[in-house]
């Protein structure tokens, strides 16, 4: 694992304080709060095809859409994979102190690319308060809840205003977000989320210094996917022939570069479909900023951590975000030497297994595409 983190040019200093984690399949009451978004939905499709993973509600936050335009992905999303018996609610509709800004040219108008799903009428919970709605089921069910924030933190640091135990009350956080020794996305130096709303950020990072200066314990502080090791998920096209084989469509998947731009997708399962049509829009987007024909899958790594599926390690630290300057705003810093002299405040990933991961993901999303057209 080490040596893997190390390819990538993940250099942390020494790993003596490194702490791997082994792939557990417990039992998990998640969370998720997202912005829907063209690999927060391969993340929610993801969990939606794993049994151990109960889904207790999806709260919309703005970020690459509007938070209504996030919420109706979400359902429509959760109808196609089976699970529209799950909330969606609204959070936040803006960051905490500045204007939002969405990414169109990242994740297309709408979110989720080129794919297009039928319009779900909202359930009676749409209208519940998602902040509120954290809050309660932390509090119902102390120690029990696992919260994946694919998002920017905006939901997560109002609800930490409301609820300043929450890190007790909550059983795991895992957050993706930042860049520390590591290029942005957004910035040369910030990474998207943590940019939409670094004031966010830097409130949730330091209630949990906070906490664990009250003697929070360390198994209860975020456990942070930054770029460093989420841009080693680097999807390439024929994930999606693999998996339209997996889910035993008709006819094999292929998506090429040489493909005109904005080709559909006529694969007879309509989750490979959606999912094909998505990702081209990424595969694009990327090649656009001369990366290649490939797509950063960030959310799917950090949701396979939240279900204790894919195995990684960690290294404690202090994290804080910049607010004030111009040139370095909504920039991640994570002191792994106690320079500032503060307790960590998250566990941040240093190393993972792409390979792995994209096998398991084939594995499930082939799975579940089966099973949904078995069911059709």
């Amino acid at each position: 694992m080490s040596s893997a983190g190390k390819e990538r040019g993940v250099n942390v200093g020494s790993t003596e304080n490194a702490s791997r984690k082994i792939v557990e399949r417990q039992q998990v009451r998640l969370l998720a709060d997202n912005d829907t978004g063209i690999d927060d939905a391969l993340a929610l499709a993801y969990l939606s095809s794993l049994d151990h993973v109960q889904i207790v509600a999806v709260t919309s936050t703005p970020g690459n859409v509007g938070v209504e335009q996030v919420a109706a992905n979400n359902r429509a999303l959760l109808k196609l994979c089976g699970r529209s018996n799950v909330p969606v609610l609204n959070g936040a509709h803006e960051p905490l102190e500045i204007p939002l800004v969405t990414t169109p040219e990242t994740h297309g108008p709408q979110g989720v690319g080129y794919a297009t799903l039928p319009d779900f009428e909202p359930a009676s919970f749409a209208a519940m308060d998602g902040v509120n709605y954290w809050i309660e089921a932390a509090r119902a069910s102390p120690g029990g809840l696992t919260v994946l924030l694919s998002a920017p933190l905006t939901n997560f640091a109002l609800a930490l205003r409301r609820e300043p135990k929450l890190p007790w009350l909550l059983r795991k956080v895992v957050i993706m977000g930042g860049a520390f020794y590591y290029q942005g996305n957004t910035t040369p130096t910030a990474e998207w989320n943590t940019h939409v709303d670094p004031h966010a950020a830097k409130e949730v990072f330091a209630a949990y210094t906070a906490a664990a200066e009250q003697g929070l314990d360390s198994s209860k502080l975020p456990i942070v996917c930054s770029l460093d090791t989420t841009e080693r998920f680097e999807m390439q096209p024929d994930f999606l022939t693999k998996l339209s084989i997996e889910a035993g469509c008709d006819e094999p998947e292929i998506v090429q570069a040489s493909d005109p731009e904005g080709s559909l997708s006529k694969s007879s399962n309509p989750l490979v479909r959606y999912l094909s049509d998505a990702l081209r829009f990424y595969f694009e987007f990327h090649r656009q900023y001369d990366q290649g024909y490939i797509a950063h899958v960030h959310d799917y790594f950090a949701a396979g951590v939240a279900a204790g599926t894919l195995d990684y390690e960690t290294r404690p630290a202090t994290v804080d975000v910049e607010t004030e300057s111009q040139l370095l705003f909504g920039t991640t810093v994570a002191d792994f030497r106690r320079l500032w002299g503060k307790p960590a405040n998250a566990q941040v990933v240093v190393a993972n297994d792409p390979e792995a991961g994209f096998a398991e993901l084939v594995q499930r999303l082939g799975a579940l595409a089966r099973k949904l057209n078995e069911n059709s």
